[in-house]
């Protein structure tokens, strides 16, 4: 119960009815009532944290595997059901414009749990720094549009976001107790089905040197960086020719002259750009997570960083998806997996447990109880 990470969902349209959504917010704060009963607020946050305990609890509050708003339904769900003065845990932020409410309502939420300002101030940088991390320095061509920061009367927290492209919708997941640095594999567990190429991942330990090497650029000044930036287009070796024919039947070479250094491919930076460097210079960050934290610092100049430190010194970046885990427990028609039944089982029974335990309807339990019952009944 300790992985947390992301999910990779195929898009499917549709919204969940209101007759739906109320039944879900009383069959989410039910089972959460159980949980936080049984085994308080750490457990709950626990939960909440993992892949695929999130995924199976989407399920039983009536989604399917694969359906749009497993994420943003249920947050949105748990934020009615979840009351802070009677629970002790506060849903903050959600999907869109709502994300952006996330660091006023942590603000909201500091009498009610008599949190000291330094632990508003850290929630508030938790909240920043995680969706900068997913956004910046794990370029995997998702763009984050959901947001959402649970925490606990103590101060301890996790973070369910998501992001998407034109096919699928990625959820990442964090959990306080786990993050050690929010620039160092911050996510103990990554889930997906869709392995990406080529993505720059600038938390993975392999990243560590050139992590210190972008630092160093910047400590250094970023002026003389100004040489690599520029152009977006690999340079054609006869560029370097004294003279050249676009004929390709007939070429010409007088003279080769090739320079010192070449430009990098998708390495142009703006006078706006620049700026920001200067500012992050003058500014002198003590870290690379210092450096990252600062306003402007996004994935350009993150990346620009990244590969002059790899062409200049060497230092090569993780290209890799940062993919651990797939989805919990695979589907009926054996894709994206065949379904591993005692994973299933052990899923379907702590859920069980959780329902039974919950301060629900009749109805509303049988109905849930149903669910989980129709998951096992194809042997």
């Amino acid at each position: 119960m300790k992985r947390t990470g992301v999910t990779n969902l195929p898009l499917h349209g549709g919204a969940a009815p209101r007759w739906l959504f109320n039944r879900m917010v009383k069959l989410s704060g039910g089972i959460c009532d159980a949980i936080l009963l049984d085994f308080g607020p750490d457990e709950m946050l626990r939960r909440l944290s993992d892949p695929y305990w999130f995924q199976a609890f989407s399920c039983v509050l009536g989604f399917d595997w694969h359906s749009s708003g497993t994420t943003t339904t249920t947050c949105g769900a748990l934020k009615i059901a979840l009351d802070p003065q009677e629970h002790g845990i506060k849903v903050c932020g959600g999907k869109g414009r709502t994300s952006r409410k996330t660091l006023d309502e942590i603000e909201q939420t500091a009498e009610v749990f008599s949190l000291s300002t330094p632990d508003i101030e850290q929630l508030k940088y938790a909240s920043r720094m995680s969706a900068k991390v997913d956004n910046s320095l794990i370029q995997d061509d998702y763009s984050l549009y959901h947001h959402c920061m649970v925490f606990d009367e103590k101060g301890d927290w996790t973070v369910i976001q998501q992001g998407m492209n034109d096919s699928y919708a990625r959820r990442y997941q964090w959990l306080s107790e786990g993050v050690k640095s929010f620039v160092e594999e911050p996510h103990s567990g990554i889930a997906s089905d869709d392995i990406k190429s080529d993505v720059l991942d600038m938390t993975a330990r392999e990243s560590y040197k050139t992590q210190e090497v972008s630092l160093d650029l910047i400590l250094d000044g970023p002026e003389h960086l100004r040489q690599y930036f520029g152009k977006k287009n690999q340079t054609r070796l006869d560029d370097f020719t004294g003279s050249r024919s676009d004929d390709l039947t007939v070429r010409r070479v007088d003279e080769l002259s090739l320079p010192p250094r070449h430009h990098i491919i998708d390495m142009d930076i703006t006078e706006k750009g620049m700026k920001v460097l200067k500012e992050a210079y003058e500014l002198q960050p003590s870290s690379y997570e210092e450096l990252v934290s600062l306003r402007g610092m996004g994935p350009q100049k993150i990346r620009a960083l990244a590969l002059v430190s790899d062409l200049v010194y060497g230092t090569r970046p993780s290209w890799r998806d940062p993919v651990k885990y797939s989805f919990a427990h695979g589907g009926k028609d054996g894709f994206p997996y065949p379904v591993d039944r005692d994973t299933y089982d052990k899923s379907i029974s702590t859920l069980k447990d959780a329902v039974e335990s919950a301060r629900l309807g009749e109805k509303d339990k049988q109905n849930a109880i149903k669910r989980l019952s129709q998951f096992i009944s194809d042997e």
